[in-house]
């Protein structure tokens, strides 16, 4: 097991930075990075054909853009959440909510005008889809989405000024795509895993609420509600190649967890979020289960 101090230690600095989760943020896009750079081999992919769904147009300092909105069965849906309670987390400046999307190639193509211009696909999940076909914030929510992706992963900056093309549900042809095969789904609870609390369901510690989800191959994020506890002070916390036991000041909280992944005890990071009453823990992964 890791030694409980130094991460208790951990804990304690982390909650004092200006902002309540850049420490945390900021250690996870460090393990991120290092992972991404340690990877050696590709993960295993499978080829899809995404289906039409929507256009729309923007600009960029090469010319006409045109997105390209497709959706597809094998791309993971988002969290089930209300718009609620997703424009709540967005005005909270909240990260947890993800919208996965497989960005395509750029792809040449001529307009109505005859006139070049580049077409970019993006596919969501088709059930997510369906869904957003009925929601202006969502929709826009998505475009806005594809475009900073497609700008971030193809080093583009594009008018943030979009317009739907109206009657023409793609522009040019929709290419295949190839995406992760082995998407490990989140598990959202804690009785997915084989977890314990001493004294039982009825005295003693509370166990608190886990959920875990892989944030990339070999990254593993955990979120522990904590909804009794202002900050880390009096928090242990003790990570083993397979096992996360956290335990809470006052005996208020225990959790044991059994997690079958093997873990990089010595990289993981832990860090408190004050608004949101959560330990966040980043747990770098030796290698995953075939």
């Amino acid at each position: 097991m890791a030694n409980p101090k130094q991460l208790a230690l951990e804990l304690s600095e982390a909650e004092t930075m200006g902002a309540d989760s850049a420490g945390f943020e900021e250690l996870l896009l460090q393990a991120s990075k290092e992972l991404q750079q340690a990877q050696t081999t590709r993960p295993e992919s499978t080829q899809i054909q995404p289906q039409p769904g929507f256009c729309v147009k923007t600009n960029s300092s090469e010319g006409k853009v045109f997105i390209n909105i497709c959706h597809s069965t094998s791309i993971p849906p988002p969290a089930d959440v209300t718009e609620e309670e997703l424009l709540q987390m967005l005005e909270e400046d909240q990260t947890g909510f993800r919208i996965p999307m497989s960005l395509g190639e750029p792809h040449a193509e001529l307009d109505a005008k005859g006139q070049g211009c580049t077409a970019y696909d993006v596919a969501v999940n088709s059930d997510f889809y369906r869904r957003m076909q009925n929601s202006d914030f969502l929709r826009e929510l998505v475009i806005t989405i594809a475009r900073e992706g497609l700008e971030d992963k193809y080093n583009l900056q594009l008018n943030p000024e979009w317009r739907m093309m109206k009657n023409r549900p793609f522009m040019g042809s929709i290419s295949q795509q190839n995406i992760r095969s082995r998407q490990r789904p989140r598990i959202q609870e804690l009785g997915d895993l084989n977890t314990s609390a001493p004294g039982g369901a009825e005295s003693g510690p509370e166990k608190p609420h886990l959920s875990l989800w892989l944030e990339a191959p070999d990254l593993l994020l955990a979120e522990i509600d904590l909804p009794k506890l202002d900050g880390a002070l009096g928090l242990s916390l003790e990570i083993g190649e397979n096992r996360l036991v956290m335990g809470g000041p006052q005996q208020l909280y225990y959790l044991d967890a059994y997690i079958p992944l093997q873990i990089n005890s010595d990289e993981s990071k832990a860090a408190f979020h004050r608004k949101r009453k959560q330990l966040m823990v980043a747990m770098p992964l030796l290698s995953l289960p075939s």
